[in-house]
């Protein structure tokens, strides 16, 4: 590290190397650990900004229906659409998860007057089935320390994002019918449940997180908000298929 980098900054600085290059950090210096939430964020920040990466996304997710949140940026160049064909090979390890995702009809800018809950969820235009490839540039995942595993984008790999329907207020947010299967197999097939409870909770905090560090969520933005079926770890090549009742079913290849 130089005198004229941070930690963070430094970090980040890997980390993005790792992404670019599709592997695993063999160990990271414990000087560059994260030591807040505030810093696992700069970390995350400074990296997407190393990739000179757009932000098409964000990931909220909570470990419990009361517990806190934490979130993520997604780089645009990894959200895919549904049919895509994922390489197994191009993450050091890779899990998937059958999600919801939503999206805002309107810009939300940081400097808007604070968003009440209610007024954060008149604003959401859309829902869909997502499935998130979930990985780690850090080797010995998951036994990595809780913030280091936030700075690396909060163990994000890729979005594969479904079709998109009008917001229904009435959906059954905390225990939809969800099926997902690899190569005609059952991973998960009956009720499934997110950690955080009703995810809706989690466009409140990304938006108020966004204001904070002086970040936009332009219209149609993604935001996915945890699994519903746990998280999987395929052991081999096929066709995946997600489906969460009332939503368009979403698939892709896993080659």
């Amino acid at each position: 590290m130089t005198a004229s980098t941070s930690p963070q900054q430094e970090l980040a600085a890997l980390l993005s190397k790792a992404y670019g290059d599709r592997i695993a950090l063999e160990c990271i210096p414990a000087e560059l650990e994260p030591g807040s939430s505030e810093q696992a964020y700069q970390v995350q920040s400074a990296m997407l900004a190393y990739r000179q990466a757009r932000i098409g996304g964000w990931k909220v997710g909570a470990r419990s229906a009361d517990g806190p949140v934490q979130g993520a940026p997604l780089p645009a160049e990894r959200i895919y659409s549904a049919t895509s064909v994922i390489e197994r090979g191009d993450y050091p390890v890779l899990g998937i998860e059958l999600e919801i995702m939503f999206c805002f009809d309107r810009d939300i800018e940081p400097g808007d007057a604070p968003l009440t809950p209610a007024q954060v969820l008149r604003n959401v235009g859309a829902m869909a089935a997502s499935i998130e490839i979930v990985s780690s540039r850090i080797g010995g995942w998951p036994e990595v320390p809780k913030l280091l595993q936030l700075a690396d984008l909060q163990n994000h790999g890729a979005l594969i994002g479904g079709e998109f329907i009008g917001y229904d207020a009435g959906f059954p947010f905390t225990n939809p019918v969800a099926h997902l299967t690899l190569g005609g197999r059952d991973i998960f097939n009956g009720n499934g449940s997110n950690p955080a409870g009703d995810p809706r909770r989690l466009l409140t905090w990304l938006v108020q997180h966004c204001s904070a560090q002086g970040i936009a969520i332009p219209r149609g933005t993604v935001i996915t908000t945890g699994s519903y079926t746990g998280m999987h770890f395929p052991d081999e090549p096929g066709l995946v298929i997600g489906q969460i009742a009332g939503l368009p079913p979403i698939h892709f290849e896993l080659a």
